[in-house]
């Protein structure tokens, strides 16, 4: 994709490419916590639903974010498609490891990017990445958070109930 509009952009090609690799990883989060939150609906943790809802939310708005950022330095911002959401899970602890390693993974693709950047020379995107470091870091702490209940409480029926009702929006 060269073309006159890429030549003219405020950021380099290789790390517009990257950033819309990015959008596809953000969009697929949202999806993958839409689920998370209606196997939470479906197993009466209500909290642990919300929870993922407003996760499913803010990842939404973290590709929203980048797809603006890309469409305002010039760049073209690529819808993606989004495959393979897990709903299948076999306990409220298995949904939040594998949010946690989702969140992980978010974070390296986010650490490579700026690494790109950095490498290329291209400070608008190191620049705008540096509230997503930010976030990312809040993001992994909450989860981990929530996991260390379970080593807590413990995982039976009762404690089970005592997480889920500890589970906020935005912990």
């Amino acid at each position: 994709m060269k073309n006159i509009a890429r030549q003219q952009m405020s950021i380099k090609v290789s790390t517009m490419d990257l950033l819309n690799k990015q959008i596809k990883l953000e969009a697929h989060a949202s999806a993958t916590y839409l689920a998370m939150a209606s196997w939470c609906d479906q197993n009466a943790f209500a909290n642990s639903a919300d929870f993922f809802y407003a996760q499913s939310a803010e990842e939404r708005e973290h590709m929203m974010k980048i797809f603006r950022f890309i469409t305002d330095c010039g760049g073209i911002a690529i819808s993606p498609t989004v495959e393979n959401i897990n709903h299948d899970f076999s306990s409220l602890e298995e949904v939040f490891e594998n949010a946690l390693d989702h969140e992980i993974m978010v974070t390296k693709s986010i650490h490579e990017l700026l690494a790109t950047a950095r490498k290329d020379q291209d400070y608008v995107v190191e620049n705008f990445l540096q509230w997503f470091v930010a976030e990312q870091l809040e993001e992994e702490k909450a989860l981990r958070d929530i996991l260390d209940m379970f080593e807590l409480m413990g995982r039976d029926g009762i404690a089970l109930k005592f997480i889920d009702e500890r589970i906020k929006i935005g912990a």
